[in-house]
């Protein structure tokens, strides 16, 4: 048997976080509505495969409205929804989960198309994990646009020159450089953090290092949701600073870890997560480090090393499948043809119950994740990543945004999507700066030791706003 960890998510991003990414870019809004749910017939195992789903059992109709109930319109029965960052939805209601990915399609070479009023096919169980089946969803048509009837700025259609494809294809295989006017003018123009260049990242391409950035994984969809939270009435105060690596002289943080080239960010922030909430449900006395290759080779909830949600790992695949250490599934940092089997001895500890920060997607706050990253334990979080980002060394990192990077021919750096640990927070003495304290997945070498300080208080590059947080206690056997 494995250790059972009882887990709530409370945010996003490499993501998206993040944090696996299709293309999709669908909102809080696209999902509310009546969703009509056809279902194959159910009693599989989790084995189950949904890309041969079968012919359909029964329908479902339930109904998505704010801020996240879900109702069975047959019997009035009420449950909960989330929306998966802009990527897909979960529904829990009837002691039932089901869980899938707004539908695309690729077209041809350049053209691809997504719709946010139809699933792909997705999974279905209960809530002992048992009883699987195969679904397809789609929005009643008298409740939904089609993405191709938007207007041209909003439609599902993501498009491209042929050309402009491939000069942007052939400058991305080109060997990474430093460049070091950007990184003279970034510590020219603000004195709260230090840029550097790391002399490693020029045996990567610009692929390869957009890659570990979340590249690809689309535009921050921030959700419209209010926020009105407050502190619970369970814990009311807390300190000024407060650090998981050092509590009355204790480490409850694993150790930095490198994810290379490989967009497994999610992977790693997931990992982390569920390793620091084990130390510290037991005082130290178990310190796993889980392994990220095996989300990235084995789960159908990610997209491996095109990128996943937390969410998705270190709450559901987590709660549904189960995760091993890392000497069961060594990292690779590629994709894999198949999902090899792990070691015979290898335990899978599973977490059982999961949630976003706040309760819901978008009630996610500042104040809330100081309750939660304090009461129990770091947060995996997503982050908007900008150019600067990668030459963060020390200091309070916030976004320059007057400085354009100088190289390659074009600007390959786009809004992307990053997973990361917080695992504490804090205050400069001197200027009174506040700051969240974050764990990287980018090795000992970059930044911090492999953390950054990122500025607190403004939702600095999205970091409260996203929060795809959680707070596994295990309940070990």
């Amino acid at each position: 048997m494995g250790t059972i960890v009882c887990f709530v998510i409370v945010l996003i991003c490499c993501v998206a976080s993040s944090v696996g990414d299709t293309v999709a870019n669908c909102t809080h809004e696209d999902l509310l509505g009546s969703w009509i749910f056809h279902m194959s017939e159910g009693g599989h195992d989790k084995t189950i495969d949904c890309s041969k789903p079968g012919p359909v059992h029964k329908v479902i109709t339930i109904s998505l409205s704010s801020y996240n109930t879900a109702i069975v319109e047959s019997d009035h029965e009420i449950g909960t929804y989330n929306l998966i960052y802009n990527q897909g939805f979960e529904v829990e209601v009837g002691f039932h989960t089901l869980f899938a990915f707004f539908a695309w399609e690729t077209l041809n070479d350049t053209h691809t198309k997504y719709w946010c009023n139809k699933t792909m096919y997705g999974w279905a169980h209960d809530n002992l994990g048992n009883n699987w089946a195969c679904f397809i969803a789609m929005k009643q048509p008298d409740k939904a646009v089609l993405q191709s009837e938007l207007p041209e700025n909003t439609n599902g259609i993501v498009k491209g020159t042929p050309s402009k494809l491939l000069r942007n294809k052939l400058a991305l295989q080109a060997p990474y450089m430093n460049d070091m006017q950007f990184i003279m003018e970034l510590n020219k123009q603000q004195r709260s953090w230090v840029a550097d260049s790391y002399p490693e990242l020029e045996s990567m391409t610009y692929e390869q290092v957009l890659s570990r950035s979340g590249h690809g994984n689309g535009p921050i969809v921030r959700s419209k949701l209010p926020r009105k939270l407050k502190f619970s009435s369970v814990v009311k105060t807390f300190p000024e600073s407060f650090d998981w690596r050092n509590v009355n002289g204790q480490n409850f943080v694993s150790p930095v870890r490198n994810q290379g080239s490989c967009g497994s960010c999610y992977a790693f922030a997931s990992m982390a997560m569920l390793e620091a909430r084990i130390r510290i449900a037991t005082n130290n006395t178990q310190t796993p480090v889980f392994s990220p290759q095996e989300v990235v080779s084995c789960s159908q909830y990610a997209q491996g090393c095109a990128g996943g949600f937390p969410f998705l790992i270190a709450g559901k695949y987590a709660h549904d499948f189960g995760v091993v250490e890392e000497q069961c599934y060594p990292y690779l940092g590629k994709d894999t043809d198949k999902c090899e089997p792990a070691m015979v001895d290898c335990k899978r500890h599973y977490v059982a119950k999961y949630e976003y920060v706040g309760g819901y997607y978008g009630a996610c706050s500042e104040e809330k994740m100081i309750e939660d990253l304090v009461a129990f334990g770091p947060i995996a979080v997503a982050i908007e990543v900008y150019p600067d980002f990668q030459q963060y060394k020390s200091g309070i990192y916030h976004h320059v945004t007057s400085v354009e990077r100088n190289s390659p021919p074009f600007n390959p750096f786009e809004l992307t999507n990053h997973a990361v640990l917080v695992v504490g927070y804090g205050a400069d003495p001197s200027s009174g700066e506040k700051y969240w304290i974050v764990k990287n997945s980018w090795g000992e070498s970059w930044g911090e030791k492999g953390f950054v300080r990122i500025r607190r208080g403004v939702d600095e590059i999205a970091i409260s706003s996203l929060a795809q947080q959680s707070f596994p206690i295990p309940e070990l056997e």
